[in-house]
């Protein structure tokens, strides 16, 4: 069979399947070795699934890829980028603040800790220690700091949303009796203070405190020139 027939009952076929493994193709274009079938699948510009040790093919054409450049079909992954290692990179690099084992892990649907390994052993991503577990980041270090920064910041705000404990809000409070000599307390100044201590307090949190309790700087209503005497 001459090699264009071929390639146009391959196209053929996935157009009926969007996705088949090898013995699939096998079986419909019939004798042919498994070298001569990979060039054909080359001339129409094949991706191998990232899940299920890439044993699943589909045409370059067929998928549509999420944001993320992922795309799912009956539970089988693939990936604009082919390979899990190569997409796993490239899904920390462009992210805004880095990303977890977890996260990387839930959003492929997959294990990532080999790929993550082999990247951070030849420092293609870096990671970071935050709140008892790894992000990861890019390996560029300028774009790492965003990253962390943006990550911190996430946390923080986060903590700020979720029910605050009583023992921290007892800190914020006592400290704002202790500083009752200056006016009305700010988030900032309440939270640096409570650091020097050695009590953790993202000003997102400190201010939820002041304001369940009516504390904090307001602003009033601005005096004339003549009502200053």
């Amino acid at each position: 069979m001459p090699e264009t027939a071929v390639t146009q009952q391959l196209a053929a076929l996935f157009r009926k399947t969007p996705v088949m493994q090898m013995s699939d193709l096998d079986r419909a274009v019939g004798p042919r070795s498994r070298r001569s079938l990979f060039r054909d699948l080359a001339a129409l510009r094949y991706l191998s699934s990232y899940t299920h040790t890439g044993r699943y093919y589909t045409l370059a054409s067929v998928p549509d890829f999420d944001p993320d450049g992922l795309w799912r079909y009956q539970g089988i992954g693939f990936s604009r980028d082919v390979t899990l290692k190569a997409t796993v990179r490239r899904l920390v690099d462009t992210s805004d603040a880095g990303r977890t084992h977890h996260e990387l892990q839930s959003r492929l649907g997959v294990r990532v800790h080999n790929p993550l390994f082999d990247l951070v052993s030849d420092k293609q991503l870096g990671r970071e220690p935050i709140e008892r577990t790894y992000v990861y980041v890019a390996a560029e270090r300028a774009r790492a700091t965003v990253q962390l920064d943006r990550r911190r910041a996430l946390i923080d705000e986060g903590a700020a949303t979720t029910s605050l404990s009583p023992a921290f809000e007892v800190e914020v409070l006592l400290e704002v009796i202790h500083g009752a000599r200056v006016p009305p307390p700010d988030a900032a100044l309440v939270a640096a203070r409570l650091e020097a201590r050695g009590v953790r307090a993202p000003v997102a949190r400190v201010s939820v405190v002041l304001t369940r309790h009516g504390l904090g700087k307001k602003t009033g209503p601005s005096r004339s020139p003549r009502s200053r005497r």
